[in-house]
């Protein structure tokens, strides 16, 4: 019996843990870590997620992508999460493996981000400012 409570306790505390905003930990470069974190520094939980989409994100669905059983979302899916997150739709579209067109729009858009970016910015180091963009903006909403 001292087991099951101690275990029960345990669980507690990673969902304690993992809900706190402040505490998230950038893990390896994949669509599904990324997303993971980018909801954690939001502050919200998969089902807050599902209701933030109006359904269209199942809390289930979610899991799988966070947890890397699903590799490639769709489009639509993804517009949707980086609407929620506030993050660009064009960054998660890459990180899920979409090769982007190349538009006039898009590629002045793009030098502009490049003038700016570092040029040894590793892959971890990238999707950290995603992430610090993602705290930022969410900041501006509250």
């Amino acid at each position: 019996m001292g087991t099951r409570t101690s275990s029960a306790s345990a669980s507690r505390a990673k969902r304690s843990v993992r809900g706190d905003a402040s505490s998230f930990v950038a893990r390896p470069s994949e669509l599904g870590a990324l997303l993971a974190d980018l909801r954690t520094a939001k502050g919200l939980s998969l089902r807050d997620v599902e209701e933030a989409s109006e359904r269209s994100v199942s809390n289930a669905y979610l899991s799988q992508l966070e947890n890397g059983k699903i590799k490639k979302p769709s489009p639509n899916v993804l517009h949707t999460l980086a609407k929620i997150y506030s993050v660009a739709y064009e960054a998660l579209m890459e990180k899920a493996g979409y090769l982007l067109p190349e538009h006039e729009e898009a590629s002045g858009q793009r030098a502009r981000l490049a003038a700016f970016s570092i040029d040894d910015l590793t892959a971890e180091e990238e999707e950290e400012l995603l992430k610090y963009l993602a705290f930022l903006r969410s900041r501006k909403s509250l």
